[in-house]
């Protein structure tokens, strides 16, 4: 194939929302609900940034194998009801994997912290 480029690519981010998906290594979280053992293999976690505030992560959507080996979906809400700040049932390692995504969507220019506990 014959192949020619030319111009200084830039990344600009119009969109007010972001989905970042993560594979993640199997049995490296386990999600539990209702007693019932989910082994996560994937997050899809959404951040935003509505008119012009700083990115902050809204939601994660986790794919996981349950006990029968089913493939399940759950979804974690990660602001609270009155949507200013996280909630505080959220458990640390589900921050850990936001944490994760931040880093793989920095290209797009999201920047996050964790909240602080």
């Amino acid at each position: 194939m014959e192949l020619s480029a030319a111009g200084e690519p830039v990344v600009t981010q119009e969109d007010t929302q972001v989905d970042v998906g993560l594979d993640l290594q199997a049995g490296t979280l386990v999600l539990t609900r209702e007693g019932t053992d989910l082994v996560a293999y994937r997050a899809l976690v959404e951040f935003a940034a509505p008119k012009g505030q700083p990115w902050t992560a809204q939601q994660i959507k986790f794919s996981a194998h349950g006990p029968d080996g089913a493939s399940v979906s759950l979804v974690v809400d990660l602001l609270n009801d009155a949507c200013d700040g996280p909630r505080g049932d959220v458990p640390a390692v589900i921050w850990r994997v936001v944490a994760l995504a931040a880093t793989s969507a920095g290209d797009v220019g999201i920047t996050y912290s964790p909240p602080a506990p």
